[in-house]
C-alpha cells in the first residue's frame, strides 16, 4: 500500500505527468526533455528523481549521457501504463509538447542521417562484395526457426537491423553498442519500425551489464572480425545466455582482402569453422551448425566475400561453468 501511494504522489503532477506522456513514445536525455517542457534542468531533473525513485522510469547511462525511459516490469510500469491511458492528446499542453517532441525529433534524426552518410559509402562497398543482406537475413530467421524467444539481446548492434528481423519474434529485445551515433540511428530505425518491445543501451561487450543465464536469443552480427579478442567477447556473450538458448553468429569465412584491414579496421580477416567451433565449444555451446553464404560470381577474378553463419545452443548452467573453467 505504502508503495502504491508513493508511486501515485510521484506521478500526481502536472509536470510529471507531461514526462510521462514524452517518454510513453520512447527514451529520452533530459536535455531533451528539457527543450521540450520548456523547464530548467534542474527542475526537470527534480521531476525525473521522484519518478525514477518510484518505479515509474528508469535510467540508462550511456557514457556521459543518460537516457530516460517508462519501467517495462513491475508495480511502476503497471501504474505509468494505466495513467497512460487516460491521456488526451489533444489536450492543449500536451498536443504542445507533443508538436515540440518532433522537433527534437527531427533534430536527431538529421544528426544520425549526416553520421550515416559519412561512412555508407564505405558499407556499401563492403556489402557489394558479398550477399544481399536480404538473403543473410532470411538464412539467420530459418537458423533461428519458428520459435518465439521472451529476450533476446544484439551485441554491436549498429543500426539495429538485428532488432528488426527478430523484433517480431521475440518478447523483449536490447541491442548494444559502443557507437553513440550508431545507437541513435538504431533507435531511429526500431521506432520506424514500430518496435516498442525494442530498445538499445551503450555497453562494452566485453564487461555485458547483465546477470548470467539471462538472454535465450544472443546474436552477433558482423562485429567479431573488428575486436582484438573475439574469443573473449564469445565467452561473455555465452555467459548471459540461458540454459537452452540460442546463440547466431553472423561473419566472414577467411579471405585475402587485406585493404578491409587497412581502410575499414578490420582487425580478423575472417574465421575458419574449426576456429569458430573450437571457440563456441570452449565457451559451453552445443549442437554447433555452420552454414556458407556465397555470392554468385560472375567474375572469377574479383574479391568476393562469403558470409558464415554459426548457431550453437547453450548447455547447462553447470556444463557451462566447468567449459569456462
Amino acid at each position: 500500500m505504502e508503495q502504491l501511494v508513493t508511486a501515485l504522489r510521484a506521478i500526481g503532477e502536472p509536470t510529471r505527468l507531461r514526462i510521462l506522456s514524452l517518454l510513453s513514445r520512447g527514451e529520452l536525455t533530459v536535455s531533451e526533455l528539457v527543450s521540450v517542457l520548456g523547464q530548467s534542468q534542474p527542475r526537470v531533473s527534480r521531476h525525473i528523481k521522484l519518478l525514477a525513485s518510484a518505479g515509474i522510469i528508469e535510467r540508462l547511462p550511456e557514457g556521459t549521457w543518460v537516457f530516460y525511459r517508462l519501467a517495462d516490469h513491475g508495480r511502476g510500469q503497471k501504474i505509468a501504463q494505466s495513467v497512460i491511458s487516460l491521456f488526451d492528446d489533444t489536450d492543449r499542453v500536451m498536443a504542445r509538447d507533443l508538436e515540440r517532441l518532433e522537433a527534437v525529433k527531427h533534430a536527431r534524426t538529421n544528426a544520425a542521417n549526416a553520421y550515416f552518410a559519412e561512412v555508407a559509402k564505405d558499407w556499401a562497398h563492403i556489402r557489394s562484395l558479398h550477399l544481399s543482406e536480404n538473403s543473410v537475413e532470411a538464412a539467420l530467421r530459418e537458423a533461428a526457426g519458428k520459435q518465439r524467444f521472451k529476450s533476446m539481446l544484439d551485441i554491436g548492434t549498429g543500426t539495429g537491423r538485428m532488432l528488426e528481423v527478430f523484433g517480431q519474434h521475440t518478447e523483449r529485445a536490447l541491442g548494444i553498442d559502443l557507437s553513440h551515433e550508431m545507437l541513435n540511428l538504431a533507435r531511429l530505425n526500431i521506432e520506424k519500425a514500430g518496435l516498442e518491445n525494442c530498445s538499445v543501451r551503450h555497453s562494452d561487450l566485453y564487461n555485458l551489464p547483465f546477470e548470467d543465464d539471462k538472454f535465450d536469443l544472443v546474436c552477433i552480427h558482423q562485429v567479431l572480425h573488428y575486436l582484438d579478442e573475439p574469443r573473449t567477447a564469445l565467452r561473455e556473450a555465452v555467459r548471459v545466455m540461458a540454459p537452452g538458448g540460442l546463440i547466431t553468429i553472423v561473419d566472414f569465412a577467411p579471405h585475402q582482402l587485406e585493404f578491409l584491414r587497412e581502410q575499414h579496421a578490420h582487425r580478423r580477416l575472417g574465421f575458419t569453422d574449426a576456429e569458430m567451433e573450437n571457440w563456441m565449444q570452449m565457451s559451453g555451446l552445443k549442437n554447433i551448425t555452420h552454414r556458407a553464404l556465397r555470392p554468385d560470381i560472375q567474375d572469377a577474378s574479383a574479391n568476393h566475400l562469403t558470409v558464415k553463419i554459426w548457431t550453437g545452443e547453450r548447455h547447462s548452467t553447470t556444463a557451462t561453468a566447468e567449459a569456462r573453467a
